[in-house]
């Protein structure tokens, strides 16, 4: 048995990926290689009218195997959504899986993939306290994952999200062996993306590296008492800082354009680019307080409608629910590691020369706003529906986030989550 307290070991597991303009065209060679005879292709019908659809059902068939194509993903997974997906799997009975369109897509196929593979109740692997976070005994089924939108990164992480419908809170699943197989990553899949779609998805992004470069460093973690105990997101390091780091690099650089100018092909590929580098970095170094405070955000909507979103019912799509958030968050967590907030104030094209470090840390809330308003942004939580008759509601769901809360930077209880939800009622 090892004398270290603390963590002392960077662990890393990469997914596979291609990456480049119609490296879709590859996946026939990948699932022959992978031996897949029968697939279970998991898409987003709103693709189905620009032909991608049909394009990947092809493509399976050429690889000379047998597609059969789910297609009812719901918008931001949830219990009852993923459990009905899974029964389709438990028929399908497939060999291998792809998927098409944003997170919430990949997110479904990871939980078909794992509750096929490992029947069990959905509780036995969603993460304590919410569930019982049981292991995911063994590797999955081959996946391949195609992304449509440059934000979520779930084709690179070991992550699945979903909604508790009758506790109207989001939680997680969160294990290494959920990881797809591969990422192909198409930045042409991308261009049919509506600009919110667009600009929450590019927040998600800019929040995962954000995030990942601030959160608590891995070596002031416990030790795990074994490998097979080590958490999917270990803290900040330096191997998961280049990834993290230039994602918010180009996030800030190209995110407006792609908003702007969705046929802008460069800006599209950076933002893919930036999406899967965040997915490495995040998916290893993990998130914080932004992404606990989204997930009761997204669990508590009323009655808000997002544009561009074909969506029955009220959503506060995940981006936005993490945005909403992390400037008054990451104002706070600056105390605990101003040399890191000023990096990413930097990296966010702030000039922050001349500013006392503490300002310069605080900047960074400044520079998301700024972006928040340049999209067209609703101004903070009054905005989606909410007040501060929620904040005891909203605290309540965010501490029920450990997994992630363990990697503030800065030790969360319910005093200060209160006060950063009050300043994120209104930010402008």
């Amino acid at each position: 048995m090892s004398g270290w307290l603390t963590q002392t070991v960077i662990a890393m597991d990469l997914v596979p990926f291609r990456f480049g303009p119609d490296a879709t065209s590859e996946l026939p060679f990948e699932l022959e290689r992978l031996g897949a005879r029968r697939v279970l292709l998991v898409a987003d019908r709103a693709l189905r009218p620009h032909g991608l659809v049909e394009r990947v059902e092809r493509l399976v068939a050429d690889a000379g195997a047998e597609v059969i194509t789910f297609d009812q993903v719901h918008v931001e997974p949830t219990d009852r959504s993923l459990r009905d997906a899974i029964a389709f799997a438990q028929r399908v009975q497939p060999d291998a899986y792809v998927s098409l369109g944003g997170g919430s897509t990949i997110d479904t196929a990871k939980a078909m993939n794992l509750f096929t593979t490992y029947p069990a109740d959905l509780f036995d692997y969603i993460n304590k306290p919410v569930g019982r976070g049981m292991p995911v005994p063994g590797p999955l089924k081959p996946h391949i994952a195609l992304p449509t939108t440059a934000g979520t990164g779930s084709e690179t992480t070991a992550v699945i999200a979903l909604e508790l419908l009758d506790q109207r809170l989001k939680t997680g699943i969160s294990h290494r062996f959920i990881r797809p197989t591969m990422a192909i990553v198409d930045p042409l899949n991308t261009v049919t993306c509506p600009p919110m779609v667009t600009a929450f998805a590019g927040l998600d992004v800019l929040c995962h590296a954000i995030e990942s470069y601030t959160a608590k460093p891995y070596q002031v973690r416990p030790r795990p008492a074994s490998p097979a105990e080590r958490p999917a997101y270990i803290g900040a390091n330096p191997i998961a800082d280049l990834w993290s780091a230039q994602a918010i690099r180009w996030g800030a650089t190209y995110l407006r354009r792609a908003f702007f100018h969705p046929l802008d092909l460069e800006a599209r590929t950076f933002m893919a680019m930036a999406s899967l580098t965040a997915g490495i970095g995040f998916g290893n170094a993990g998130v914080h307080v932004p992404h606990a405070m989204s997930y009761p955000i997204a669990g508590m909507v009323r009655d808000y409608f997002p544009p561009d979103y074909e969506v029955d019912e009220p959503l506060i799509p995940h981006g936005l629910a993490v945005i909403v958030g992390a400037p008054a968050a990451l104002r706070w967590t600056a105390a605990a590691w101003p040399e890191r907030h000023a990096e990413v104030a930097a990296m966010l094209g702030i000039d922050t020369s001349g500013m006392p470090l503490r300002e310069a840390a605080e900047a960074v809330a400044e520079g998301l706003l700024q972006l928040m308003r340049d999209l067209g942004l609703p101004s903070g939580l009054e905005a989606l529906g909410f007040s501060e008759r929620d904040i005891p509601a909203l605290v309540e769901g965010t501490l029920a986030q450990q997994r992630i809360l363990v990697n503030s930077p800065r030790p969360v209880d319910e005093r200060a989550l209160r006060a950063i939800f009050q300043q994120a009622m209104r930010y402008w």
